[in-house]
């Protein structure tokens, strides 16, 4: 996911982009734990698109406050 992409979000869809990535991390770490996982690096790349959602998410929230 580019920054881009998520910047054109507003705040609730940044939310559920969020949760959706949140999901799928989890679905990975269990398949990593089950030994079924073959390409570990998505669970890299899945836990860096979080953090990058969630920073973008922070900035507008903190724009939205500091507009009030």
């Amino acid at each position: 996911m580019k920054t881009t992409e998520l910047r054109q979000k507003d705040v609730a869809a940044l939310q559920s982009e969020v949760k959706e990535l949140q999901k799928a991390h989890f679905g990975l770490r269990m398949q990593k734990a089950t030994q079924q996982l073959n390409n570990t690096a998505t669970l890299r790349s899945t836990r860096r698109d979080i953090a990058r959602a969630k920073t973008i998410l922070v900035e507008k929230q903190s724009a939205e406050k500091s507009a009030k």
